[in-house]
């Protein structure tokens, strides 16, 4: 039989300065704990954090449960709208067939998925922010989303990974799996434990790409960047680049390239992309 969830929750109402009275009226501030487990017999596990505002930190451990905690902050322009947001905002936590997904549920924000992140703001009065710490298995798969306010931080995970961020930077080290990491406004650092071996990939629109393999790499690298460097320490044999995706124009087919440079370490093997455009891209060797 399954355990429920185990829940703790303290709850602290701050009083703002006046300068904070001016801009957002009220703060509320609460804590929760729980602990979430995986249905029985469960072979592969995935704990998915959908979020709108604020961070996620996620650490694997030895364990079979997962351990969260959520600070959840309102802050709001009068009693009534504080109110309001807790009516509004709520957290969504269920568990199926081996996937825990944990979900900000407010107006405005669609569940994410890999292709898309959205979530449509409107001035409601009120803003939520959660700030996610999680200890989780360490071979799980972690699918994490944000977009304001925070940044994505995972470790010791060996599991596969999908993290996407917006408004904020990812960081991400003791990884065996392999993944995708992507942000629009800020820096992607990733540090492998165990080189991936499946297709991965690390983007960013404005920020620094910092990727660290360990030193028995064997991959084919695609990558670019528009205003920044391309970097690494390992020996690379470049390769022809990809013809591109053909058009046809006037009755023939035109191939446009797609920017992207391509090299192999050491005897080839998963495809690892690099996309930068504001930025520089270091591809590093580990000790």
């Amino acid at each position: 039989m399954k355990a429920p969830f185990l829940v703790a929750t303290v709850l602290t109402i701050v009083a703002c300065a006046a300068e904070g009275q001016k801009r957002s009226g009220l703060e509320e501030r609460e804590t929760i704990r729980r602990t979430l487990d995986f249905s029985s017999g469960s072979a592969r596990k995935v704990v998915e954090i959908d979020n709108v505002k604020g961070s996620i930190r996620v650490t694997g451990y030895n364990g079979s449960s997962v351990e969260m905690i959520a600070n959840k902050t309102i802050r709001a322009s009068s009693q009534d709208r504080l109110d309001t947001a807790k009516q509004d905002v709520k957290l969504d936590i269920k568990e199926n067939a081996g996937t825990i997904n944990i979900y900000v549920d407010q107006p405005g924000h669609e569940h994410s998925t890999n292709f898309s992140s959205r979530s449509h703001w409107a001035n409601h009065g009120y803003e939520v922010g959660f700030d996610f710490e999680l200890r989780v298995p360490s071979e799980a798969a972690v699918h994490l989303w944000t977009v304001n306010d925070g940044e994505i931080s995972v470790q010791n995970i060996a599991g596969d990974f999908d993290v996407h961020n917006i408004n904020g930077g990812i960081e991400m080290s003791g990884l065996s799996g392999s993944g995708e990491a992507k942000t629009i406004n800020g820096p992607v650092k990733i540090e492998f434990k165990g080189n991936p071996t499946t297709d991965s990939s690390f983007s960013s629109l404005n920020g620094d790409i910092q990727v660290t393999f360990r030193p028995d790499l064997a991959a084919d690298l695609r990558y670019k960047t528009v205003n920044g460097g391309v970097y690494t320490d390992f020996q690379i044999n470049t390769l022809p680049a990809s013809p591109g995706t053909p058009e046809k124009r006037n009755g023939k087919f035109v191939y446009k390239n797609d920017g992207f440079s391509r090299a192999r370490v050491g005897k080839g093997g998963p495809e690892i992309e690099f996309d930068a455009f504001n930025g520089n891209v270091r591809i590093l060797q580990g000790k």
